[in-house]
C-alpha cells in the first residue's frame, strides 16, 4: 500500500474516534441528567409520602372535636389513596392537588374548635405538615429544574441526534391541576 492509503486509513480512523468520543461523551451527559431527574422525582414522592404519614395522626387528632365534620375527613383520607396510587406524574400532581384542597377545608373547620387549635398534637402536626409543605414545594421546583436542563439537552442539536439513538424522550414537567390554583370553598352547611 502507498502512503497515502495509510495516511487516508488514519484519518478516517482518526475521526471515527472522536466522533464516537463525542458520542460516548455527550451519552453520558444524558444519563447523568436523565438520573438528576429520577433523583428528583425520588425527592417529590419521599415529601409526598412523609405528608401522607403525618395525615392520618392529624385526622385522628381533629376526629375526637369534630365528629360532625366526617365528609372533609373522607375526602382526605381518598386523596391519600388517590395520591399512594398514582402511577405517572400527572396522576400525582391530580392526587396531590385534591389532597392539598382537602387539607385546606380541614384547616377551615379547625378554625371553628379553638380547643383544637390549643391542642399539643395538633400544634405539633400542624407545623410538621407545614415544613412538609415548603418541602414538597422545594422539591417540585427543583424536579422542574432538572426536567428543564434534560429536555434543553436533548432538544439541541448535536444532542437531539445522540438522545434519539440512544432513547431519549422529554420528561414531563411536574404542573399543579388548574382547580389547585383555585381557593377551596367550604361549606358548612349553612344557607343564606
Amino acid at each position: 500500500m502507498k502512503k497515502t492509503s495509510w495516511g487516508f486509513i488514519a484519518v478516517i480512523v482518526g475521526i471515527i474516534l472522536v466522533l464516537g468520543m463525542i458520542f460516548a461523551g455527550k451519552y453520558n451527559s444524558f444519563v447523568n441528567a436523565e438520573e438528576s431527574v429520577n433523583q428528583s422525582a425520588a425527592q417529590i414522592d419521599n415529601q409526598l409520602q412523609r405528608r401522607a404519614d403525618l395525615i392520618p395522626n392529624l385526622v385522628n387528632t381533629v376526629k375526637g372535636y369534630s365528629i360532625h365534620e366526617k365528609d372533609v375527613l373522607t375526602q382526605i383520607a381518598n386523596a391519600r389513596a388517590k395520591l399512594a396510587g398514582a402511577q405517572t406524574k400527572t396522576d400525582q400532581a391530580n392526587a396531590d392537588a385534591e389532597l392539598s384542597g382537602a387539607l385546606s377545608r380541614l384547616l377551615v373547620i379547625s378554625e371553628n374548635y379553638p380547643e383544637l387549635k390549643a391542642d399539643k398534637q395538633f400544634t405539633q402536626l400542624m407545623d410538621e405538615l407545614a415544613g412538609t409543605e415548603n418541602r414538597i414545594a422545594t422539591a417540585r421546583m427543583d424536579y422542574n429544574k432538572q426536567v428543564e436542563t434534560f429536555n434543553k439537552e436533548i432538544k439541541r442539536f448535536p444532542g437531539s441526534i445522540i438522545a434519539s439513538m440512544g432513547g431519549f424522550k422529554a420528561k414531563d414537567y411536574f404542573k399543579a391541576e388548574e382547580r389547585a390554583k383555585q381557593a377551596p370553598q367550604v361549606n358548612f352547611g349553612e344557607t343564606k
